[in-house]
């Protein structure tokens, strides 16, 4: 109970937070708000029939509202917000007739907005905000003609807006911001003389601003409507709003040019992003010269959209309190004026993407409180002025893709918070500075450096990328470098970089990506670490170096002909020395199993932990799983479930799928696994570490095969977490674009094995998240060949499992192509056609059997009318930055703001390649697919732009090539 721990020693009206009547001495207020209480609210009270007002918000309160508080006639101010209360809202509080103010935000409450609350006569406030609630608003809340704030923001709910909301005279305050209502916004509430802030953001919304709409009315402060679809113009009555401080317009269809806002001295907040405003003319940017009386303001974004023109030099007369200026992403020309230095409150500048030239100006080093400065993707020539070296405050520089020259000024060794450095693609020469900031990302690809890598670098202990590929750099890797332990992305390719790879890069647990091509490398590649993925390392065009694992195709390393001399005959000394030790080792070996075999017999036979794991019986993997406990279940497919198991005393984990024989079709999945086993090897695939093939207690047969163990489970899991009573039972689990891209990399290698590389041709014919599983790297491997099909090898099993066939079952619904449907042989066009399904629900995050699709509508489909402009709206939410988030009021700017992702081109290119790539390979037609060597090809490009090393372009590979001969 809540009030346990209060003293019943005194009189309850004495408690902290309880006022009493002082005739009565009855209860009448009841205030614990921000006591940091949790458990339930006790039911008695109900009991408190006097009391006008209850304040628990600010607590950890769970559990359900009480019917009980239906019962309290007198109450007037019912706070709950910010605690954890769920389940439904009870209709009954309706009998509160006498209630003002009911705040229930914040907290986990589901269902409807209860209609009933339509009596409330009373009402002033309505919040419900931040909750779980579903349907749509209730028309009777068009009744509550006192009502003065309504608050139903992040929330649910769906449908239109009931025109009776238009009838409250006295609204002041409407959010209903993050929902999913749609259709035409009603204009009555547009012009509600009584409104004040008006936020509709993130909605579905559609149909043009109304050109009459009453922007002259006088307590307007706050109009939002962002990221909903809101087409035609900019209402010229805007610029009427004089008092309005707050205008969010961004995510919207909004065309034309944006009308004068000289009226509006009070602007604090201007956000235009990602709408089709602009003409691409050079007067677009007009409307600038109209803010420069808005002495407060704070913000103003405007990218992504079709503004031309020039930056005018007025802008250096804006505000002084101005903090963050957005112009990327449009067709903007000319130079940077240099009045911007005049700015010296600007946090974040951001011009990236558009057709800017001339001189980075040396004003901007006056912008001291500089926190990010996006210059990239533009025409900017000359140096980098030095004066950014006096942007102490900065923490990410990106200027890549320009025509900047000249070397990289050692002052910005001063900017000591600097985290991300990106200079890439540049005429820059010279070296490197030694005063390098401890960064977290440094790239400088595709320039003219030369001389030295800095042992400075090796300071940068929070270091996750570093490229510093297409440059002219010909020492050694300085070994300072080994002190870079965080490092995921490192990028040495073409630049000459001699001697031997060194070994501490294999002792990089962080490191994902590795490119060392194009160098005078020698001596032997290691196998550890990021040199054991293939896929992620690249050691081409080294032609000195031998060993490492298969995939790289090198020499061996007692076969090279370029060894000197001196050291062959050294190598000689070693094997005649060896070969000697070789023979005394072989004697007492001898000696010592004549011993054991003599000892042996005398011996009992050996437990569990002294057997090989190949020697596994059914009483060992019944042992191992506890009596193939359901504890130890984790997963159960079409012909049996697997289990995981602990061998070696617990110190070894496997995984063990027993076959449910009784199944119609498990004994011919076991001989198809069977054979995969014989027949295929390769790291991508899971690994089956043996069969047993016995019986059980009673005498029943028994298969099972015995898996390497994959700690992270199943693709499955992570894209689609099963979701138990509570939410302590969802899996917190996800995987970012890199992972993703890297696992989907993953399969597409082991499906380029099955058919090209494989002893025979193999198809896997049942590709699907559940058959991928992750180590504890996240490396993805394909596992369940119960549907394989080997191509016409005659074998000692049945030949339906060998040969190519069309008869049984050949795939999973929605994945299995549609070829299949209609008796064609399985191929290798079928198991492309099932990945790029796969490759499409990884980063939409919807299942090919989603609701959504039906009556010819599929998930290729669905990607395919996203192309190329709307990919953002059908890439995994899970994958979108947070947005900034809170109150709608004015004293918390509200500011949408798209993901990261959406704000980095390079990231929205990457997804759109990675989306073309999947519906490509889904062709309706088999022989119109992408083939899978080509799908592998264009991944790893992707992948190489995603993580910053760029695409090469023909040209220049083939000049790559030259250099590397």
């Amino acid at each position: 109970m809540v009030l346990s721990s209060l003293n019943t020693t005194i009189h309850v009206c004495q408690w902290h937070g309880v006022t009493c009547s002082a005739w009565h001495r009855r209860v009448t207020i009841l205030d614990l708000q921000s006591l940091i209480l949790a458990g339930y609210i006790s039911p008695y009270i109900g009991n408190l029939s006097f009391v006008r007002e209850i304040n628990l918000q600010n607590n950890s309160f769970s559990d359900e509202i009480l019917q009980e508080i239906g019962y309290l006639r007198r109450l007037k101010e019912l706070r709950l917000n910010n605690n954890s209360i769920s389940g439904k809202i009870p209709t009954n509080i309706s009998s509160c007739s006498n209630l003002i103010i009911i705040h229930l935000g914040n907290n986990k409450l589901e269902g409807d907005v209860p209609a009933e609350f339509g009596v409330l006569s009373s009402l002033q406030v309505l919040s419900i905000n931040e909750n779980n609630l579903i349907s749509s608003i209730p028309f009777s809340l068009g009744n509550l003609s006192q009502l003065q704030k309504l608050s139903l923001a992040l929330n649910g709910l769906a449908g239109t807006i009931p025109e009776s909301i238009g009838q409250l005279r006295n609204l002041t305050f409407l959010s209903l911001h993050s929902n999913k209502l749609s259709g035409t916004f009603p204009q009555s509430i547009f012009n509600l003389s009584s409104i004040r802030v008006l936020d509709i953001g993130e909605n579905r919304f559609h149909g043009n601003l109304p050109s009459d709409i009453d922007f002259s009315l006088p307590n307007f402060r706050w109009f939002g409507i962002c990221y909903n679809e809101f087409a035609g113009h900019i209402p010229a009555s805007l610029s009427n709003a004089s008092n309005l401080e707050i205008l969010y317009l961004s995510g919207n269809n909004l065309t034309g040019e944006v009308p004068s806002l000289a009226k509006l001295h009070r602007l604090r907040d201007i956000a235009l992003t990602a709408n089709y405003l602009g003409t691409r003319k050079v007067d677009d940017l007009s409307f600038l010269y109209s803010l420069a009386n808005a002495t407060g303001l704070k913000r103003l974004t405007i990218n992504d959209n079709n503004f031309g023109g020039t930056i005018p030099e007025i802008i250096g007369n804006f505000s002084a309190s101005l903090t963050k200026l957005l112009l990327d992403n449009n067709q903007i020309t000319g130079s940077i004026p240099s009045e911007i230095g005049n700015l010296v409150s600007l946090q974040d500048l951001e011009v990236w993407n558009n057709q800017l030239s001339g001189f980075i100006p040396h004003s901007v080093g006056k912008l001291q409180n500089l926190v990010e400065l996006a210059l990239n993707n533009n025409m900017f020539s000359g140096n980098i002025p030095s004066s950014l070296g006096n942007l102490t405050n900065l923490i990410k520089l990106r200027a890549e893709e320009n025509n900047l020259s000249g070397s990289i000024p050692s002052t910005l060794g001063r900017c000591e918070k600097l985290l991300g450095m990106d200079l890439s693609h540049n005429n820059l020469s010279g070296s490197i500075p030694p005063q390098v900031p401890r960064l977290g990302e440094f790239d400088v690809s595709g320039n003219k450096l030369s001389g030295e890598i800095p042992n400075s670098l090796g300071g940068c202990t929070s270091l996750e990328i570093l490229n510093l590929n297409d440059n002219n750099f010909q020492r050694p890797m300085p070994s300072s470098l080994s002190s870079l332990k965080a490092l995921q992305v490192l990028d040495l390719s073409g630049k000459y970089l001699s001697r031997e790879i060194p070994e501490f890069l294999s002792h990089f647990d962080s490191l994902q990506y590795l490119n060392l091509f194009c160098n005078n490398f020698e001596g032997t590649v290691p196998t550890e670490g990021i040199f054991e993925n293939g896929s992620a390392t690249s050691v081409e065009g080294n032609n000195r170096l031998c060993g490492g694992i298969p995939t790289f195709h090198l020499p061996t390393c007692n076969s090279l002909k370029h060894r000197k001399s001196g050291l062959a005959v050294t190598l000689k000394l070693v094997i005649a020395i060896r070969t000697v030790l070789l023979g005394v080792t072989l004697v007492f070996f001898i000696v010592f199993v004549f011993w054991f075999k003599q000892k042996k017999r005398k011996e009992p036979t050996p437990n569990l932990s002294e057997k090989k794991i190949l020697e596994l019986t059914y009483q060992n993997l019944h042992n191992a799983t506890d009596g193939f406990s359901s504890d130890n279940m984790i997963g159960r497919g079409s012909f049996g479930s697997v289990y995981k198991g602990t061998f070696d005393g617990g110190g070894t984990l496997i995984a063990i799928k027993v076959f449910n024989l009784m199944r119609h079709g498990a004994f011919k999945s076991f001989l198809a696994e069977c054979e995969a086993i014989r027949k295929i090897r390769r790291r991508n695939l899971v690994k089956v570490i043996t069969v047993c093939s016995s019986v059980d207690f009673r005498g029943n047969d028994f298969k099972a095969l015995v898996y390497e163990f994959m700690v992270n489970g199943s693709l499955e899991e992570w894209l689609h977490p099963a979701i138990g009573t509570n939410e302590a039972d969802v899996v917190p689990r996800k995987l970012n674009i890199l992972q993703r891209l890297n696992i989907v990399i993953d399969v597409a290698h082991a499906i380029d094995y099955l058919h090209h590389h494989c002893e025979t041709q193999s198809f896997h014919c049942d590709l699907k998240p559940r058959n991928i599983l992750l180590n504890e790297e996240l490396t993805g491997h394909v596992g369940d060949f119960g549907l394989a099909r080997f191509l016409l090898e005659s074998t000692d099993i049945d030949t339906t499992i060998n040969q190519s066939s069309s008869i049984g079952v050949r795939g999973t619904v929605g994945y299995a192509p549609p070829e299949y449907g209609i008796g064609n042989d399985v191929s290798t066009c079928g198991d492309v056609y099932s990945y790029s399904i796969l490759l499409l629900e990884v980063f939409t995050g919807k299942k090919p059997t989603d609701d959504m699709f039906d009556e010819g509508f599929n998930l290729q489909n669905f990607v395919k009318a996203a192309l190329p402009n709307h990919v953002m709206e059908i890439l995994d939410p899970i994958l979108l930055g947070e947005t900034e988030q809170g109150d709608t009021s004015m004293d918390g700017a509200h500011n949408y703001q798209r993901s990261k992702i959406t704000r980095s081109s390079r990231s929205v290119e990457c997804l759109i390649a990675i989306f073309q790539t999947g519906v490509d390979c889904c062709t309706e037609s088999p022989g119109e697919r992408l083939n899978i060597v080509d799908a592998v090809r264009k991944l790893i490009s992707i992948r190489d732009k995603f993580v910053g090393t760029g695409i090469r372009s023909d040209r220049e590979l083939q000049s790559a090539g030259k250099r590397c001969n």
